[in-house]
C-alpha cells in the first residue's frame, strides 16, 4: 500500500489504481504518516480531482444561535440561501429560537426549509430529535478555541448537560426534522477520548440508521487527536456505520507535535478513505485551513456572528471567540488558497444550479451510490442535493430519453466526459455501436474512457481533447455540460451539437 501511494503523489495511473483498491485503513494512515507533509498535501490535491474524489471546494453556512431573533435567523438563512451556501443547521439553536416565540423547532426547521432551496445539513441531533442545552453552554464564549490548548472534550462537559427531559418532549417530531434535511452529522469523538464533547457511539449509530432510513447522506465528525491512533478509531467508527462525508475537527482538538502537518495529513487521508468523497472540516484554525485546502479539503463550515462555526474556522488562538463573523474570513481564506480551479472557488448558487441540473438529469436511480464501471456516478453532494428544494424545483427542458431519440447513425460525440457523460453513455449503449469521448482535461477524457470501456459492450474512444475533430467522427454531438457558460463555449465551436440547456 505504501508504495502505491507514494506512485499516487506523481502518476494519475497510479492514483486510479489505488482508488479502484480495496483499502486497509491502518496501511493508509501509516503510509501518509510516513509522507512528508508536502507529498501528502500533493496526494490529498490529486484525490480531489475527478473522478478520484469531489474537485468542488465550498462553505456550509451556520445561521443561527439560541440568542438570535427570528427575522435574524431567517435572514441569514436568505443570505447563504442567495450566494449558493448550504445551510448548517444547529438544531438546539433552532428549537431555543423557536420557544422565544411559542413554536416548537421543527417549526422554525420547516420555515427555513419552504424559505430556501439549498440543502440543509443537520447537526447537534440525538436519538430524541434535537439536542438542548442550558444557557451557559449555548452561550459559551469559545473558551477552548480562544486558548489554544489542546484538549481531548468539551472543558465544559456539554453532553452530559444535556436537558433530556426537554428533549423527550419533542420527540415525536425527530423524523420530520431528518425529512426536511438534506444530509445528517453524526460526532464520533467520544469513540476518540472526547466523551464531554459528544453523545455516545450508540447515539450516533442510532441517528445515523435514520438518516440512512430516508435517504439522507451522512456526515461523520471526528478529531485529528494525536493524528494517527485517534484518527483511525474515527475511520473505522465512520466507516462502520456507512458514513458519505468525513469531516475533521482540527483547533484545541488537535493535540498532534506539528498540528499543521497532522491536520493537513488527516485530510488527505480522509481523500483516499472516503466513501462519498468530500472532505469536511467543522473547526480549524487558520494555519490549519490554508494547509487542508492544499491537502483537498472540500467544504469549510462557517458561520454568522453567535453561530459557534462562526470562530470555529479562520482564527487563531487569541481571536477565536463567540461574536465573530466568520464566512467572510473564510470566503478570502479559499480565495486565496485554491488556485486553477475549473469553477468558482468557493462554488456559488450558479455552480450549485448546475450541479444539480446535472444530479436531476441523471436521475436519482443512477447517482452515488450507485457505480457505473469502477466509480460512483458523482460523490456525496450528488445524494445530498436530491433531497433540497433546488433539486425538486428544478426545470428540465430536455430529459435523456429525448437527447436519445434525436441521435442519427450508429456513433455519438459526447462533449464533456464528466458524470453525466457516463449516465448517457449508459443510456445510449444499445443504440449506437460507438462513443467517442471529448474533454477538455485530458486526464478527465482518459479516465472516463476507461471507466466507461470497463462497464459498456461497445467501442469508447477518446477524441484527444479536441471538440471540433470528436464531432467530426460522428453525426450526432450532444453537450453533456450543465454549466452554462461552458456549453455556450461548445456550442460556438460545434453549433449543431445537441444540449441539455
Amino acid at each position: 500500500m505504501y508504495d502505491l501511494i507514494k506512485e499516487s503523489i506523481n502518476d494519475y495511473d497510479a492514483a486510479l489504481k489505488l482508488a479502484k483498491s480495496q483499502k486497509n485503513i491502518v496501511e493508509v494512515v501509516d503510509a501518509i504518516s510516513e509522507l512528508s507533509k508536502e507529498d501528502a498535501m500533493k496526494l490529498g490535491t490529486n484525490f480531489k480531482r475527478f473522478p478520484l474524489g469531489c474537485d468542488l471546494t465550498e462553505v456550509v453556512v451556520g445561521t443561527c444561535a439560541s440568542d438570535l431573533e427570528k427575522i435574524d435567523l431567517l435572514g441569514n438563512c436568505i443570505l447563504a440561501n442567495n450566494i449558493g451556501a448550504p445551510i448548517h443547521i444547529c438544531a438546539y439553536a433552532f428549537s431555543d429560537i423557536g420557544e422565544k416565540y411559542g413554536e416548537k423547532g421543527i417549526d422554525i426547521m420547516e420555515e427555513v426549509y419552504n424559505l430556501t432551496d439549498v440543502p440543509l445539513d443537520l447537526d447537534h441531533f440525538g436519538k430524541y430529535g434535537a439536542m438542548k442545552f442550558p444557557k451557559e453552554i449555548v452561550k459559551c464564549g469559545g473558551d477552548c478555541y480562544n486558548k489554544g490548548d489542546s484538549s481531548s472534550g468539551c472543558p465544559k462537559d456539554r453532553i452530559h448537560k444535556r436537558l433530556i427531559e426537554q428533549e423527550i418532549e419533542m420527540e415525536e417530531d425527530k423524523e420530520e426534522w431528518i425529512k426536511l434535511s438534506s444530509s445528517v452529522a453524526v460526532n464520533l469523538t467520544s469513540e476518540q477520548g472526547g466523551v464531554g464533547h459528544s453523545a455516545p457511539f450508540e447515539e450516533a449509530e442510532y441517528v445515523a440508521n435514520l438518516a440512512k432510513k430516508h435517504g439522507k447522506a451522512l456526515e461523520t465528525i471526528m478529531f485529528v487527536g494525536d493524528g494517527y491512533d485517534d484518527l483511525i478509531t474515527g475511520f473505522e467508527k465512520a466507516i462502520d456505520i456507512n458514513s458519505d462525508i468525513f469531516v475533521i475537527e482540527g483547533g484545541p482538538f488537535n493535540s498532534s507535535k506539528n498540528r499543521v502537518e497532522a491536520f493537513s495529513k488527516a485530510i488527505a487521508m480522509s481523500r483516499v478513505l472516503c466513501p462519498g468523497k468530500v472532505v469536511a472540516t467543522n473547526g480549524a484554525y487558520e494555519n490549519e485551513c490554508r494547509a487542508g485546502l492544499r491537502a483537498g479539503l472540500n467544504i469549510i463550515i462557517s458561520g454568522f456572528p453567535n453561530n459557534h462555526h462562526g470562530y470555529m474556522c479562520g482564527y487563531s488562538p487569541g481571536s477565536a471567540k463567540r461574536g465573530k463573523f466568520g464566512l467572510p474570513r473564510v470566503l478570502k481564506i479559499i480565495k486565496e488558497e485554491i488556485k486553477n480551479s475549473p469553477v468558482n472557488a468557493p462554488i456559488g448558487r450558479g455552480e450549485l444550479l448546475a450541479l444539480t441540473k446535472a444530479v436531476k438529469l441523471s436521475g436519482p436511480e443512477n447517482i452515488y451510490p450507485k457505480k457505473i464501471g469502477s466509480f460512483t456516478v458523482g460523490d456525496a453532494h450528488w445524494g445530498a442535493i436530491t433531497n433540497s428544494r433546488m433539486y425538486k424545483n428544478m426545470p428540465i427542458e430536455k430529459t435523456i430519453s429525448d437527447i436519445k431519440e434525436e441521435i442519427n447513425g450508429d456513433s455519438v460525440t459526447l462533449l464533456g466526459g464528466r458524470f453525466l457523460s457516463w449516465v448517457l453513455a449508459k443510456e445510449i449503449e444499445g443504440y449506437v455501436d460507438e462513443i467517442v469521448i471529448s474533454d477538455i482535461d485530458p486526464f478527465v477524457e482518459k479516465a472516463t474512457v476507461n471507466n466507461l470501456q470497463e462497464e459498456l459492450g461497445i467501442n469508447v474512444i477518446s477524441g484527444n481533447s479536441d471538440d471540433i475533430n470528436s464531432a467530426s467522427l460522428s453525426k450526432t454531438s450532444i453537450i453533456t455540460s450543465t454549466v452554462p457558460g461552458i456549453a455556450q463555449n461548445i456550442t460556438k465551436k460545434v453549433p449543431d451539437a445537441l444540449s441539455f440547456l
